[in-house]
């Protein structure tokens, strides 16, 4: 949306940019200025996110002997037998077998998740404990058992829809052996179904970008916004300094049971502590194939985000680290740019749309492929140039179809649910 408008007002014909210019009242000034801002602001974060990057360096793996007793804890709610997959794929990690728990929790599954845990116990022995709740409580009370039942020095979360590489647990931890001041770390999420259709293929590109270049780029400052669901590790101390804060955690007066990977992230940095990503820490993961279950997963993104920006506020702006808090605000500030400018930009877009239908599509495409190429360009150089394509593909599909996504989340934050993990229908 963004894009589109910087697109109609730079690179509209001449014709169009002297009628901007010669308005009179003052409506037309202000969209410039906030076009100019915008462009500039954009720009500028972007080269200080390329700045950052080159700086990055993961963090190689230790040897056996320093590695520590971890615990894995895989929480799962009607995954059926995605759950077993993801399961073998930890116990047949490269980690020394006497340092690593696997602990997997049923979150009151309706379909046969918990027979699937079952055939893994059997067959993976007393490396793996498996618990059932009662009742289908939520990801984050089945996270919380598992935090309170785990006995690992680094506790290491992984969705039950996800497999890891072999050497993805080892990578993981090593930042903590070699850091003191590490509270949690961030894996390298890719899309296990890319082949099912273009959405999850259109998706691992984004998630290319969005982790190799945004994270890498964040961990240079030791401030990763957010660790993943599907894989991320935290320092037990950290974990256990902010629990009790965490699984009673209110939004608006109510208990939140969504965005539970971005509080744990947000109250680990408030301790003080880094926050880094594993470049070469693969999970490969599940993710929606239809529109429905992509906006409906995006929604709750969106929701999470602005409800961590207000909690992150609190303490962003305070000397909550010995060093210096510069980067994490700049990243906090570009966050909230986006929820800010999100109801103007929109109504933008919709007066545009009205007014000057044929040019806006034409400087929409325009402008969707230029800020593209920068994605197209990053994962061409690191895989293919053909998948890379993909980059210009799902900027016009976000453009034409995810648009109202940020602008509906803002207005509905205060709603709960996952949306996503539900029994499909017949």
């Amino acid at each position: 949306m963004v894009l589109s408008i910087f697109a109609f007002i730079y690179f509209k014909p001449d014709i169009e940019r002297i009628h901007f210019e010669r308005m009179s009242t003052w409506w037309g000034a202000t969209i410039n200025y906030i076009a100019v801002t915008l462009l500039v602001l954009q720009l500028a974060f972007l080269a200080y996110l390329l700045f950052l990057y080159i700086k990055y360096k993961p963090i190689k793996s230790v040897s056996d002997e320093e590695l520590p007793l971890i615990s894995v804890i895989v929480p799962a709610y009607n995954e059926g037998k995605l759950v077993y997959e993801t399961l073998l794929s930890l116990a047949e990690s490269d980690y020394p077998k006497e340092k690593l728990q696997i602990l997997s929790i049923d979150d009151g599954s309706k379909d046969d998740t918990w027979a699937w845990m079952l055939k893994a116990k059997a067959l993976i022995g007393d490396r793996l404990t498996i618990y059932q709740q009662p009742k289908n409580m939520g990801k984050r009370h089945a996270l919380y058992r598992a935090f309170k039942e785990g006995n690992g020095e680094v506790f290491v979360t992984v969705d039950s829809d996800s497999i890891v590489k072999e050497d993805t647990l080892r990578i993981m931890v090593s930042p903590f052996v070699v850091n003191e001041k590490c509270g949690a770390v961030a894996g390298n999420v890719r899309v296990l179904n890319k082949q099912d259709s273009l959405i999850p293929k259109m998706l691992n590109v984004s998630f290319v970008f969005s982790f190799e270049f945004v994270r890498s780029a964040q961990s240079a400052i030791g401030s990763v916004l957010c660790t993943p669901g599907a894989l991320a590790a935290y320092r037990r101390d950290a974990v256990m300094n902010c629990l009790e804060n965490w699984i009673n955690q209110k939004f608006n007066g109510k208990r939140s049971d969504i965005g539970e990977d971005r509080a744990m992230t947000n109250m680990i940095l408030k301790q003080g502590l880094h926050v880094l990503f594993q470049k070469k820490a693969y999970v490969y993961t599940n993710t929606p194939v239809e529109y429905k279950g992509l906006y409906k997963m995006f929604i709750r993104w969106e929701r999470s985000n602005v409800r961590e920006n207000i909690m992150m506020s609190k303490f962003a702006f305070t000397k909550f680290r010995e060093e210096s808090t510069t980067g994490s605000r700049i990243l906090l500030s570009m966050q909230w740019l986006k929820v800010i400018m999100a109801y103007p930009l929109i109504l933008l877009l919709f007066s545009f749309v009205i007014t000057h239908p044929i040019i806006f599509l034409c400087t929409s495409l325009t402008g969707a492929f230029i800020f593209s190429s920068v994605q197209m360009f990053f994962y061409a150089k690191k895989y293919n140039i053909s998948e890379g394509f993909l980059a210009y593909t799902y900027s016009i599909f976000y453009l034409f179809t995810l648009f109202w996504i940020t602008p509906y989340a803002i207005a509905t934050a205060s709603r709960s649910g996952w949306l996503t993990r539900e029994l499909p229908t017949a």
